[in-house]
C-alpha cells in the first residue's frame, strides 16, 4: 500500500497565500511524476501542476506566475506554493503520485484531498 497524506488547505481571502503538502509512506521504491489536481463543485478533477522526479515542470494555464510546485525527493513529500490566490482557486485539491513499489510494480496513488477556498 502506499499512502499520500495531503496538509495546508484552509480559508484565505483573495490574493493571499497557502502552501500544500503531500508525504507519500508505504512501499514505495520511487517515485516518478507527483502532482496536484483539483476538483470545485460541479465541476470535473483538472490538472493544476506536475513535477517529474528530475525537477521538470508543467502547469495549467490558469495558474501560470502564480502557483510553484517542488518536491523534496528524500522525503518523498510534493509542495504547492499558492500565491494571488483568486476566488476561482477554490477547491478540493488533491496530490497524486505514480510510484515503482518495492515489489517492482507501478501504481498511481492518490490522497484524500484538502480543502482550499478563497474568499472575503
Amino acid at each position: 500500500q502506499v499512502q499520500l497524506v495531503e496538509s495546508g488547505g484552509g480559508l484565505v481571502q483573495p490574493g493571499g497565500s497557502l502552501r500544500l503538502s503531500c508525504a507519500a509512506s508505504g512501499i514505495i521504491f520511487t517515485i516518478n511524476d507527483m502532482g496536484w489536481y483539483r476538483q470545485a463543485p460541479g465541476k470535473q478533477r483538472e490538472l493544476v501542476a506536475v513535477i517529474t522526479r528530475g525537477g521538470n515542470t508543467n502547469y495549467a494555464d490558469s495558474v501560470k506566475g502564480r502557483f510553484t510546485i517542488s518536491r523534496d525527493n528524500a522525503k518523498n513529500t510534493v509542495y504547492l506554493q499558492m500565491n494571488s490566490l483568486r476566488p476561482e482557486d477554490t477547491a478540493v485539491y488533491y496530490c497524486n503520485a505514480d510510484v515503482l513499489t518495492i515489489f517492482q510494480t507501478y501504481t498511481t496513488s492518490w490522497g484524500r484531498g484538502t480543502q482550499v477556498t478563497v474568499s472575503s
